[in-house]
């Protein structure tokens, strides 16, 4: 193996979205550095169950419903 060629891996702080934090270890940044996220699984709406739109690009939703539709359970 190579000697030197992988990143330093050190101590970083978390910040979530609603102002709570952690300790990890991470390639990202400086020793001692902040990271804070702008999503994360306390918003985003992947894991909230928050209202999806799904966009019909060029008839693709409405040819797959048209196909597929009566397939549910």
């Amino acid at each position: 193996m190579k000697a030197n060629i992988h990143p330093e891996y050190h101590m970083i702080k978390v910040v979530m979205t609603d102002g709570t934090e952690y300790q990890t270890r991470s390639t990202w940044g400086t020793e001692g550095g902040v990271m804070n996220l702008e999503i994360d699984s306390k918003s985003h709406p992947a894991w909230t169950g928050g209202n999806q739109q799904l966009m019909d690009r060029g008839g693709r939703l409405s040819k797959f419903n048209k196909r597929f539709g009566g397939l549910g359970l």
